[in-house]
């Protein structure tokens, strides 16, 4: 099964296999094997399913709270941006888990952020990027990555198969995003991780609209854990989600604008 990919993600991917050549030419796949390796033992992965799920059972929303420092879309989000700083007022606001972005070309991301943010805090980290091939996941793990994003717009089935097996392998979660129906179904024919996201962002048309998640949750299986991603702004939101049972959630816009992310962390999710 393959799925309609956006415009926008294909020029994303594109330029994302010329980047992993360059790396390849760079660091070699046997290195960058061994770097993973040699981070399992030395900086071992610390659980991101296993904080969220945590959360969750003592009735409270498990947050992961999005540390980026840009977007195509809507420009630099955050100036000075200072990864550490952020992680350090995000784990004392309450958040669950982290999300750093490391694409460069497209939200001037950098590994150097997720290596600052997850060092300055004792909380598990997932890496955002466009993850497609396999030398990203040995990458991901040697920074430190608890947990990698794979996008199901992104990627064929058997190709998001490989992927998820490798990172498993290597000790970290990962996060399946769907946006619509045909993704969900390729991540249920193709996917055995418990995590699922679900973005309320259209690819196709960039519009936000929470009953993506509605719509798609019910198909979902019941050992999954759904993470809501995108589109969560208020305090209205985030009850509206709970009260159909989804506890999970991916925030980043609405706290790289504010002024202390943890702060308004608190102020979005405090019961």
């Amino acid at each position: 099964m393959q799925v309609e990919t956006p415009t926008i993600l294909k020029k994303i991917v594109a330029r994302k296999y010329e980047e992993i050549a360059e790396r390849k030419a760079h660091t070699p796949y046997a290195n960058m094997e061994m770097a993973a390796s040699v981070a399992n033992v030395h900086n071992a992965p610390r659980g991101f399913a296993k904080a969220l799920r945590h959360q969750v059972a003592i009735g409270h929303a498990a947050v992961i709270a999005e540390i980026k420092q840009a977007s195509p879309s809507k420009g630099i989000l955050r100036n000075p941006f200072l990864p550490a700083d952020i992680a350090r007022s995000y784990q004392q606001g309450g958040a669950a888990c982290l999300s750093v972005l490391t694409d460069r070309d497209f939200f001037q991301g950098h590994e150097d952020f997720l290596i600052e943010a997850r060092n300055a805090c004792k909380l598990p980290v997932i890496r955002k990027d466009f993850i497609v091939d396999e030398y990203q996941v040995l990458e991901a793990r040697a920074i430190g990555a608890d947990c990698i994003l794979l996008i199901a717009a992104c990627l064929e089935g058997k190709q998001l198969r490989a992927l998820e097996a490798l990172a498993q392998d290597l000790g970290m979660d990962v996060l399946v995003e769907v946006h619509n129906r045909p993704e969900l179904e390729l991540a249920l024919e193709f996917s055995q991780s418990e995590l699922l996201g679900i973005n309320n962002r259209d690819l196709h048309t960039f519009e936000l609209s929470l009953s993506h998640t509605f719509d798609l949750m019910g198909s979902a299986p019941s050992n999954s854990l759904i993470v809501t991603e995108s589109g969560i702004h208020t305090r209205d939101d985030v009850a509206l989600m709970r009260q159909k049972g989804i506890n999970a959630f991916l925030v980043g816009e609405a706290f790289m604008r504010a002024d202390d992310p943890g702060t308004k962390l608190k102020e979005l999710f405090q019961s």
